[in-house]
């Protein structure tokens, strides 16, 4: 067992926090670290949070900890926030908004830069996610960037996805149509106390009634987080899709679905890794110029990669 982990199981948070740090680095112990760590992992419940930019999800997310932590349950949050162009980290990490949990122990609070990645998330999301598995916390809570419709990548992670809507975000379902719109498992209606409210509950409503399946009906959940209002019942329903998915054959599919991704994503990383080896250590390559042909050049290395490179 890699000794990170045994120091997590004894509760060091430092632990933790290096082990994520060594994740998003690449270090060369990486896939050891992570193989043990999914060896111990405990099964908590994932749950993200998703949406717009201005929708208030720090904010939700901040009561939702609150809540979770008074019924004696332990948090670890991950915010995925967007990249510095300077120094390749998270700008203005969530934390700030949640700095009233710093000091609860039941609680863990990360931000991770997404590094460019177009999905919404940090590559290393799902290792850090794991890895505050393994150390215990019940729940862990995945915030998303805030992108829009590319933010796709939550649904590989989390058991449960909530959508955070706003009445006065405009024509929602044009925004959101194809991709983040259907792979919300339920949907939060915040700053619900804004006109729009019920112009909006009915277009959520009319797109449910066309994606519903026979066993399980998305629900829309009405918070007000300044007030502390509806997050008891964002809960609820949260915790009704988590058992929902634990009692039947589509929790089966979805935990499957999620393993091949991730094997496949696995595979996709160290194949790149490889070949970006091979190219930046082949001097016989021929060199970019502003009028070289990129689709020619990327079958020329792709070849030689897979002659010379990929035995």
């Amino acid at each position: 067992m890699h000794q990170l982990l045994e120091r997590m199981q004894q509760n060091d948070i430092r632990a933790l926090a290096k082990a994520i740090t060594m994740v998003e680095n690449d270090h060369p112990e990486k896939l050891e670290l992570l193989s043990d760590v999914f060896s111990q992992k405990k099964h908590a419940h994932y749950v993200g949070i998703t949406g717009s930019p201005g929708a208030g999800k720090s904010s939700l997310v901040n009561r939702l900890i609150t809540h979770i932590r008074n019924e004696g349950k332990t948090v670890a949050v991950i915010a995925v926030d967007p990249t510095s162009p300077f120094s390749g980290g998270a700008l203005l990490g969530d934390r700030v908004r949640m700095n009233q949990h710093f000091t609860d122990d039941g609680v863990y609070i990360r931000s991770m830069a997404t590094r460019g990645s177009l999905g919404g998330l940090a590559r290393a999301t799902k290792d850090a996610v794991r890895i505050c598995d393994a150390y215990g916390f019940d729940v862990v809570i995945v915030e998303t960037v805030g992108v829009g419709q590319s933010e796709l990548d939550i649904m590989k992670i989390v058991d449960t996805t909530a959508l955070v809507l706003t009445p006065n975000s405009g024509d929602v379902l044009q925004i959101f149509k194809a991709g983040i719109m259907e792979i919300a498992d339920l949907f939060v209606i915040n700053k619900a106390d804004l006109p729009g409210y019920g112009k909006l509950k009915a277009l959520l409503k009319e797109l449910i009634m066309m994606t519903a399946t026979a066993d399980h009906e998305k629900a829309i959940v009405k918070t007000v987080t300044t007030e502390n209002k509806g997050i008891d019942k964002l809960w609820e329903k949260i915790n009704d899709h988590h058992d929902y998915l634990y009692n039947t054959k589509a929790g089966t599919k979805r935990r499957i679905m999620q393993q091949e991704l991730e094997v496949y994503e696995l595979i996709r990383e160290e194949i790149w890794r490889d070949v970006t080896k091979f190219i930046e250590s082949n001097d016989e390559l021929a060199a970019i110029t502003e009028n070289s042909d990129p689709y020619k050049l990327a079958i020329e290395w792709y070849e030689k990669w897979k002659k010379e490179g990929g035995n």
